[in-house]
């Protein structure tokens, strides 16, 4: 449990530097390059330091490469959203439909894996996800016509890439080698800075300190959260670890969304969080 507390730590502190860097970064896809290379970095160097040697006939590489490159092309698309959402509707509710992703891996845990819940964690499931949408859907709020349309479609994009890349860790934990496990993180990183790397180069556009500082700013936590998620999954069971990593990540990320940034949260808002905390009660029991 003390992986998936931290795992929860390091994913909020992404969004909120994400957020502060709004102001700050010019180029988007440079300060992804930057964060994706740090963390190729990290991963390169606690492969190197685990002492195992890994030859080309080792049973799982090509799926560990496959898979990483996969990844790396899902983590660029779910952070570029990530980035475009915070702008248009900031830090909680954009995050509130990161984490809704749960959804995805939560299902995919039932369905593929036979990982059955407790009923009182399905209680729980269920309490999360009516809470999001009771937080997202406030009459009380203003939305306009196609614009509004516009702006749900881009969030629920979000929903779905947050959820196939929190897929990947419990794909590759079920069936991946867990010797290759560094291998694969560095994989995913390294795919999404080739990536982003070459969006830099096509766009031309001028690069400053800023957006390279965000960016190792960001790269370290958003690699120890996939770090310790991979290491969450091997003693939780996936349909704890993933709506607890979401949900908790979730109440943080609103408590920085309005003490940082003054976002404002409504009465129903603070319902919705309320039983946000009570699922999490319910997935631990």
């Amino acid at each position: 449990m003390v992986y998936l507390i931290i795992a929860v730590f390091t994913s909020s502190a992404v969004s909120i530097i994400m957020r502060l860097g709004e102001k700050h970064v010019r180029n988007n896809f440079a300060m992804f390059m930057a964060n994706y290379i740090v963390c190729a970095s990290i991963a390169a160097a606690f492969m190197l330091t685990s002492g195992k040697q890994i030859g080309p006939a080792e049973n799982g590489l090509p799926f560990a490469v496959g898979l990483g490159a996969l990844g790396g092309i899902l983590y660029l698309s779910a952070f570029v959203l990530m980035k475009f959402n915070i702008g248009k509707n900031g830090v909680m509710l954009s995050s509130v439909f990161m984490k809704l992703g749960v959804i995805v891996p939560s299902l995919m845990a039932i369905v593929v894996f036979r990982e059955m819940p407790t009923v009182l964690q399905m209680i729980g499931m269920v309490i999360a996800v009516a809470a999001i949408i009771i937080i997202y859907f406030d009459p009380n709020e203003k939305k306009n016509g196609s614009g509004s349309r516009t702006v749900f479609i881009y969030l629920l994009a979000l929903l779905l890439f947050g959820g196939l890349v929190e897929s990947l860790a419990n794909i590759y934990d079920k069936l991946g080698n867990a010797d290759l496990k560094d291998l694969y993180m560095v994989c995913v990183f390294c795919s999404a800075a080739i990536v982003s790397a070459i969006i830099v180069i096509v766009k031309h556009r001028p690069i400053c300190w800023q957006d390279i500082a965000f960016g190792i700013l960001i790269g370290i936590p958003n690699y120890f959260s996939t770090r310790f998620l991979l290491h969450a999954l091997e003693s939780v069971p996936a349909v704890v670890t993933y709506p607890v990593y979401n949900i908790g990540a979730i109440i943080l990320i609103g408590i920085a969304g309005i003490l940082l940034f003054k976002e404002k949260a409504s009465g129903r808002k603070y319902i919705g969080f309320a039983m946000i905390i009570a699922a999490l009660i319910l997935l631990n029991i």
